[in-house]
């Protein structure tokens, strides 16, 4: 029998995830979708043979939903979450789990109240289903490179979405690499500090790039530049340096036309490409574990609290020039 799955948000990402479920994810059904734009609904609706609804409260209690996705705007996420864990319906919510920290504080706490045996809440940190990742966490947890000692990580976007600022840098964009790199090392962050070049002068609403430094609690520092206006292409790195050596992922472009004595490389536009099998993987394990009735093997509501967490802190140090901060898990 089919997981039916109830879609929120039908933009880019919504959507994407919507066409995954129906066309290339086994046992799964797109049975009801909603978006505040009716139209778009509606034309993704009868793409995935689904019907429409008006709000995300009839999604989350319709009859023929057994689980919910959330790709609505940030803003909606903590009350749709909230809808879903009052009505028992499991749930796979985009990051970030909420748009503030007291927001995630509440919805970890109300899932923890309901004491289940299968955690309700799964948050979207898809990187953890990219096979390059997954190849690069087996090689450090081999210790074919060593002890890790240092992460030089990027995230470089061609533009930035409109109406952000420099602290949503962190929380969009960096908040990917806050998460991997927790999962990469298996060691909490502890501290972290805020720094910046001068900033492009292609985009006066916040300041790009950024550099941030995050200390786990194993001693391992990583170095992240986050710059969502780097125009030439979507560009993910990370190398991890050991003790021994040196784990890297390959080059995120997707094509290379050597001719004419030239070599170039072409970039995706965007985050579709590189990571569209991650989603597809993602969202394969999310409905095999509801269909086995087993827990969730995807980021956890606590997972998107310690990101929260952890952005806050660079946040704070944005805010208090550059200051080293302490990371606040309480």
């Amino acid at each position: 029998m089919s997981i039916r799955v109830g879609v929120i948000g039908v933009g880019v990402m919504g959507a994407d995830h919507a066409r995954t479920l129906a066309r290339s994810v086994s046992g799964a059904q797109v049975t009801v979708v909603t978006d505040y734009d009716a139209a778009r609904a509606d034309a993704v609706a009868l793409e995935v043979s689904a019907r429409t609804v008006a709000t995300a409260t009839e999604l989350i209690t319709a009859p023929d939903v057994d689980a919910v996705v959330i790709a609505s705007h940030d803003s909606a996420h903590a009350e749709q979450v909230a809808l879903c864990l009052d009505h028992r319906r499991p749930v796979l919510c985009e990051k970030p789990l909420a748009p503030t920290l007291a927001e995630c504080v509440d919805l970890v706490s109300r899932e923890e109240a309901l004491a289940l045996a299968n955690p309700l809440v799964s948050v979207g940190f898809m990187r953890r289903f990219h096979a390059p990742y997954q190849a690069m966490v087996q090689e450090i947890r081999s210790g074919s490179v060593g002890a890790p000692l240092l992460v030089r990580a990027s995230h470089r976007n061609v533009t930035s979405y409109p109406g952000g600022d420099s602290a949503s840098t962190v929380t969009n964009s960096a908040i990917h690499e806050i998460d991997i790199t927790r999962w990469l090392l298996g060691s909490e962050i502890v501290e972290v500090s805020w720094h910046a070049p001068k900033p492009t002068s292609l985009d006066t609403s916040r300041h790009d790039p950024q550099i941030l430094m995050l200390r786990t609690a194993d001693g391992v520092l990583t170095v992240v530049d986050v710059f969502v206006n780097a125009r030439y292409g979507y560009d993910v790195r990370c190398e991890v340096v050991g003790e021994t050596g040196a784990v890297s992922l390959a080059p995120s472009h997707v094509l290379t036309v050597d001719s004419s004595l030239r070599s170039a490389a072409t970039y995706p536009e965007d985050w579709r490409p590189l990571f569209a099998d991650a989603y597809r993987r993602q969202l394969q394990a999310w409905v095999d574990a509801l269909t086995a009735e087993v827990p969730s093997p995807l980021a956890s509501a606590r997972d998107g609290l310690r990101a929260t967490q952890v952005a806050a802190a660079l946040i704070d140090s944005m805010n208090n020039d550059g200051a080293t901060i302490k990371v606040d898990y309480h």
